[in-house]
């Protein structure tokens, strides 16, 4: 292959990258918008405003798990990316990155179909633990984006 091909094969490689990264970091940033939101209503009550808040968070929540494993894990599982820095750091974060995901499919799982009256009592400790994974998870995702992009690790 030509030096030529081989350059234009790791920029469309690099800006299929970035996109991955944008959609990513888009899906967080929602996520945790409506995280914001819904921490903004506490004290919580039973009442169609928290329970619908709460149903928005968990479906944007589950989207940008969903994201972050298929725009980025799955690419790096794909063998496309050949970066060693890119891929050492892959390997540090990956087995933290899925305890993070474990925490967030729990609360999902707990709070997606649940009926208010029976949990909200626990759902100020749920969401602390919750935004203790997440804060985790940002910070792991942080070095992944910045040495995806070339920036240090």
């Amino acid at each position: 292959m030509a030096a030529n091909e081989q350059d234009k094969l790791k920029q469309e490689r690099r800006g299929a990258v970035r996109d991955k990264l944008a959609t990513l970091v888009q899906t967080r940033t929602e996520a945790l918008a409506l995280f914001s939101d819904l921490i903004s209503r506490r004290p919580f009550a039973v009442d169609p405003e928290v329970r619908n808040a709460l149903q928005e968070f968990c479906e944007a929540l589950i989207d940008y798990t969903a994201s972050a494993h298929f725009q980025l894990y799955r690419f790096l599982e794909t063998n496309i990316e050949r970066r060693a820095p890119v891929l050492k750091v892959a390997d540090e974060v990956y087995p933290h990155i899925v305890r993070t995901t474990d925490a967030i499919l729990e609360f999902n799982d707990k709070y997606e179909k649940a009926r208010l009256e029976d949990c909200v009592d626990c759902l100020p400790e749920d969401l602390s633990r919750l935004g203790e994974a997440l804060a985790d998870r940002i910070q792991l995702e942080d070095r992944m984006i910045g040495v995806l992009s070339g920036a240090r690790h």
